[in-house]
């Protein structure tokens, strides 16, 4: 499978001014082109606005977005331009579904990936625009609800990244119930839970980096012995054994490969700050 030359970065939702600042500082000089999407967010014009204003407010100086709704069709060759131009594409918060509903399949969305692919460019989002990025997206399940068999749902994503979960908002909403079930359906998959104000950076597909204050937990099904998913009717509690957890905090990634946390070396840090 090829190596993506992109990155992506995925931040749990919160303020997200660390994941702006990140962008800025480290992945785009000021002309760099950056596109926000805004189509997760039932109030395009004030998000998008407000996006806009924040990266020229540290000195980007090419700032658009572009609404992709029931209105406004994906496909637009403007759009296409646009995007085959983009160095940052940013994608906001509000509901996911909406990102797979009018984004999903179109050219627009097929270009994405091929620039992902080839291109160094940097995939981002927030909220429902990081839970979004991956083949699979959970879009509901939840409290305790969330242990029963068949009340965790997901979907289709927009496939930048294979077999993982992105959950956001984790801690704060309680999501590990609905993460470890998703897990434990497709054990392929691993789970990451993104805590606000908190984020991920993933490069070639392999390397989780975390960044921001909060914390972010890695849900792996790899070593389960043992799950009654099978076995139990719709509306039943699950029973799992030995799903395997890790809390990370920046300073510290999470190789998808071989499936290893580690601490992030004092020499690349230092080359970060540089």
């Amino acid at each position: 499978m090829q190596e993506p030359k992109g990155t992506l970065i995925a931040l749990g939702g919160g303020d997200d001014d660390v994941l702006i600042e990140l962008i800025k500082s480290e992945l785009c000089s000021p002309d760099s082109h950056i596109e926000v999407i805004t189509t997760a967010t039932l109030e395009p014009l004030e998000s998008g606005q407000a996006y806009k204003e924040a990266f020229e407010e540290l000195g980007c100086r090419n700032v658009r977005f572009m609404h992709i709704d029931e209105a406004n069709a994906a496909d637009k060759p403007e759009n296409l331009t646009r995007i085959g131009n983009a160095e940052v594409i940013f994608f906001t918060g509000g509901n996911q579904l909406r990102l797979k509903e009018f984004l999903g399949g179109t050219q627009l969305h097929r270009l994405m990936q091929e620039r992902y692919l080839q291109d160094e460019i940097t995939i981002s989002g927030t909220s429902a625009g990081a839970a979004a990025m991956s083949t699979r997206m959970i879009y509901e399940g939840y409290g305790y609800y969330s242990l029963l068999k068949g009340e965790v749902k997901t979907t289709d994503g927009l496939s930048f990244i294979s077999n993982v979960f992105l959950d956001t908002h984790f801690t704060e909403r309680g999501r590990f119930g609905r993460l470890a079930h998703a897990v434990s359906k497709r054990p392929e998959f691993v789970g990451i839970g993104l805590g606000e104000e908190t984020g991920i950076i993933i490069k070639q597909n392999r390397h989780v980096e975390v960044f921001g204050s909060g914390v972010i937990t890695i849900i792996d099904g790899a070593h389960v012995r043992y799950s009654n998913l099978d076995e139990v009717e719709e509306g039943e509690p699950i029973a799992i054994e030995n799903l395997t957890m890790h809390l990370l905090v920046e300073g510290h990634e999470y190789c998808l490969q071989d499936r290893s946390f580690r601490k992030v070396s004092q020499q690349r840090k230092k080359a970060k700050t540089k």
